[in-house]
């Protein structure tokens, strides 16, 4: 027997002993859908880290910079579809053995499966959020918006980054267009969680209240750099609870873990 084949049939023990799962998925759930993830097998960052809360808010033309970037990327990161990893999460959850599903993703895959009860820890990207007064659009609404007031951008093309970003370099931003809200002319940002801002506290007190009420935890695709998702795994280790995380490379929480399978997302939890 491989090791992959082993360390599947070890997941699906684990699994037959805990029937209530606190679930939290990375970025390595939705790889296999089209949209790359951030960090390398050793937990590190393939590519310069992520525009920061700051640096959005506080200066224009790092804002220009990032919707130009996104007009692109929006176009198929707006289509991606669920894989075999959200689908058997899904039906874990109609089987009746999720307690909850938090996901650090912002792509909507899990809901799109057919998960019901998620989390979103970093918010969604396909909304829209007014700083200002709160109102919220559509990103798709959005998306229009920009290729109006910047049509010479749309026959671009580029690799894709995570969360929608796309490979633009070398191109001077300066003369693209921002549109500001509509009500009240304030900045517009993606309804997710920036680097540098703080995830709501309803948001974390809901999920560890999950947390508390599951007997162990399943980490799917999360390397748990990111202390918004490690908190978790630090508090059911407190809380004496399993866990058990399904990740290609390094992973924050290596020394919390009960059992660890390096293997694609959906064949482990296909042969689980």
């Amino acid at each position: 027997m491989s090791v992959a084949a082993h360390e599947s049939l070890e997941l699906g023990r684990f699994l037959e002993r805990h029937h209530r799962l606190f679930v939290l998925t990375g970025a390595g759930c939705s790889t296999a859908s089209g949209i790359p993830d951030y960090r390398d097998l050793e937990g590190g960052w393939k590519r310069p880290p992520p525009v920061t809360y700051q640096a959005f808010v506080g200066d224009a033309a790092t804002r220009a910079r990032y919707w130009a970037r996104s007009l692109v990327g929006w176009r198929r990161f707006g289509r991606a579809r669920p894989n075999g990893a959200h689908a058997a999460l899904a039906r874990m959850e109609a089987e009746g053995r999720v307690e909850v599903l938090l996901t650090q993703n912002v792509d909507g895959l899990h809901q799109a499966a057919g998960s019901r009860d998620v989390i979103d820890l970093h918010g969604r990207l396909d909304e829209v959020r007014c700083l200002g007064c709160e109102r919220r659009i559509p990103r798709a609404q959005f998306q229009h918006a920009l290729e109006r007031r910047n049509p010479d951008w749309t026959a671009l093309d580029a690799d894709d980054a995570p969360d929608g970003d796309a490979d633009l370099d070398g191109l001077d931003f300066g003369a693209f267009e921002v549109p500001a809200c509509a009500d009240c002319g304030g900045l517009l940002k993606p309804d997710v969680v920036f680097f540098g801002e703080n995830v709501p506290r309803e948001r974390v007190e809901r999920a560890q209240a999950h947390l508390a009420a599951a007997d162990a935890m399943l980490v799917v695709g999360s390397s748990l750099m990111v202390f918004s998702g490690y908190r978790f795994a630090r508090e059911a280790a407190r809380l004496g609870k399993p866990i058990a995380a399904v990740n290609l490379g390094r992973t924050r929480a290596d020394d919390l873990l009960t059992l660890k399978v390096e293997a694609d997302c959906a064949a482990a939890l296909r042969l689980a």
